[in-house]
């Protein structure tokens, strides 16, 4: 059995869940609307104030879609009640960031400034010029959006230079030793 799978999600007071023929939920609540489409072989039933996920049998895929499916139910109300944040942080010397209307532009060493637009249903803001903060109801949005920002400059493993997630732990590597053999 399944250990994620078979934990019932709970329905916070507050947060709308239904969910229609082909398994389409749909999940309203205070941050706003999500709805997805989740796999038709599973079953999912709506029992008071609780989600419960079951599977139609004990097929590897069924097992694989049992946790999976239970886990983006309880990220929608998750995501309608609390929302996402990702932060992030720059490092290096004229590397920084600021907010242009609905677009980031970033300074991170290259020639131009990286502009990224901000898509709808996410937030950026820049509090401090070395710090971005990613919110929206969509973990899946909002984890992209952050990879995104980061992919545009990686941390680099000598200096440490580059864009990284708050509290992420960057491997040093130890510079060229100069000494000739």
């Amino acid at each position: 059995m399944s250990r994620v799978g078979k934990m019932p999600v709970v329905i916070p007071t507050g947060v709308d869940f239904n969910i229609k023929d082909n398994n389409y939920a749909t999940v309203k609540g205070p941050g706003g609307t999500l709805e997805q489409q989740l796999h038709t072989d599973m079953i999912i039933k709506i029992d008071g104030a609780e989600v419960v996920v079951e599977r139609p049998s004990d097929a590897k895929i069924h097992k694989s879609l049992h946790g999976l499916t239970r886990a983006l139910v309880a990220n929608m109300v998750e995501g309608v009640t609390n929302g996402y944040v990702k932060k992030l942080e720059i490092t290096g010397v004229g590397y920084r960031a600021q907010k242009q209307g609905n677009k980031l532009v970033l300074a991170v060493g290259y020639s131009h400034p990286v502009e990224i637009e901000e898509p709808s249903g996410i937030t950026i803001e820049v509090p401090a010029p070395t710090q971005i903060i990613v919110k929206g109801i969509d973990k899946q949005a909002v984890g992209h959006i952050a990879a995104v920002i980061r992919a545009k400059r990686p941390p680099e493993p000598y200096k440490g230079k580059g864009i990284k997630y708050a509290g992420e732990h960057i491997r040093r590597k130890e510079g060229k030793s100069g000494v000739k053999s």
